[in-house]
């Protein structure tokens, strides 16, 4: 059976942790730092606008050459989010990750946002799920567990 998106969040926790596109991005830093994430949702309310991660703020400071703590999110957060579905599997989320070179990927149930899945989830799932596979392969052909 395939690991799917909301065994996951089940496993790891659904925190939603979001900052608003007027938000700054010292304020950003500081949440992204006191939660050990990567990324954040950008919400203007219930809506998500966007996603900021800490590529972002790297990537806007080589860009302009000054360090930009004190502007806000929405200048640069990442518009265009790719979002993945509580019961897609694992194996979706590497597909689309690889595909678009994503490191983190919201997860949607009825328009809502209702967790956060990155990289670093999903290639663990991925190998808790390939030992299972060998171990029971290892059982079986072994003969344990398995009535004679």
């Amino acid at each position: 059976m395939q690991t799917t998106v909301r065994d996951l969040l089940a496993a790891k926790g659904q925190e939603v942790w979001a900052v608003s596109p007027t938000s700054t991005m010292l304020e950003t830093l500081k949440l992204l730092a006191e939660k050990d994430i990567g990324a954040l949702f950008v919400m203007d309310g219930e809506k998500m606008v966007g996603i900021i991660s800490e590529r972002d703020f790297a990537r806007a400071i080589a860009k302009f050459e000054t360090c930009l703590i004190h502007t806000e999110v929405k200048d640069y957060m990442t518009e265009e989010v790719f979002t993945i579905k509580a019961e897609q599997t694992i194996q979706d989320c590497m597909k689309l990750m690889i595909k678009e070179h994503i490191r983190h990927l919201p997860v949607v149930e009825e328009d809502h946002v209702i967790g956060m899945i990155s990289i670093g989830d999903v290639v663990k799932t991925l190998l808790a799920d390939a030992e299972s596979r060998i171990s029971n392969l290892e059982d079986y052909i072994e003969g344990r567990g398995y009535g004679h």
